[in-house]
């Protein structure tokens, strides 16, 4: 698996919503010497199909970003930890063993990573040399703590920004409430969860806070800003990313 080039998965969210973030990461990765594809036919991963029970709705999903992602070897990078849970232990799942598109599922699976995984775990980088001069907090993910067992790679990062000081968040593991669909099939109970979230981070004297997963930040953004709340949510791709502060 080369690691001089990298091919971007950049989900649903991050088209829609993120698109600062997603140049974000493809300047920190060239910033690395890694260069960044973009394969055109990518679409969803299918993961809100699965997380509802259709899976059988879910495979043509999954057979089309296999041909898409299959076709070159490179490793497969994501801003969004939910995403790569889906296609790292989920597509083999969606296809009987002793298929060819089991193996190939397993075979891609093997070389998809969420982006503070790659950086940490693949490049072995932990200094982006970037600079943010800030009271910062961090949220926890559940996909990227539960699914991936990413707990300490974010806080390692952000670690290393000059001028950043990280304070700790309340309930730091806690769920924001997002969830996908379960932020539309139980909206009361979201709304509570994502309600305690913001108190805590406005309660930490942080202000910024910082997210990988950009379902929570959606989530979590949407909910300061219901609060009336200054504080920032930001995924931290575009923390180290960012030169604030430097010559």
């Amino acid at each position: 698996m080369s690691q001089k080039q990298v091919q971007l998965f950049i989900t649903c969210l991050g088209d829609q919503f993120f698109s600062a973030t997603l140049k974000n990461m493809v300047g920190v990765l060239k910033r690395l010497g890694v260069q960044p594809i973009f394969p055109p036919g990518q679409t969803c991963c299918g993961q809100p199909l699965y997380n509802n029970g259709f899976t059988e709705q879910t495979q043509p999903v999954a057979r089309h970003f296999l041909k898409v992602f299959g076709q070159n070897k490179a490793a497969i990078v994501a801003p969004s930890a939910s995403c790569v849970a889906m296609i790292r232990h989920h597509y083999p799942e969606l296809f009987p063993q002793g298929t060819p598109e089991h193996d190939t599922a397993v075979e891609v699976a093997q070389r998809t990573f969420e982006f503070t995984e790659f950086l940490v775990r693949v490049l072995e980088v932990t200094d982006l040399g970037a600079s943010y001069p800030h009271r910062v907090t961090y949220h926890a993910s559940c996909h990227a703590l539960r699914e991936m067992g990413l707990k300490g790679e974010a806080k390692l990062l952000l670690s290393n920004v000059r001028g950043l000081e990280l304070v700790p968040l309340n309930e730091e593991e806690v769920c924001c409430g997002f969830g996908g669909a379960f932020s539309v099939t139980y909206p009361m109970v979201s709304r509570a969860m994502m309600e305690n979230k913001v108190q805590n981070i406005i309660e930490s004297g942080a202000d910024t806070v910082v997210i990988t997963e950009p379902g929570c930040l959606m989530n979590i953004a949407g909910g300061l800003h219901k609060a009336g709340s200054k504080v920032r949510a930001v995924h931290l791709i575009d923390i180290l990313a960012s030169t604030e502060g430097l010559p």
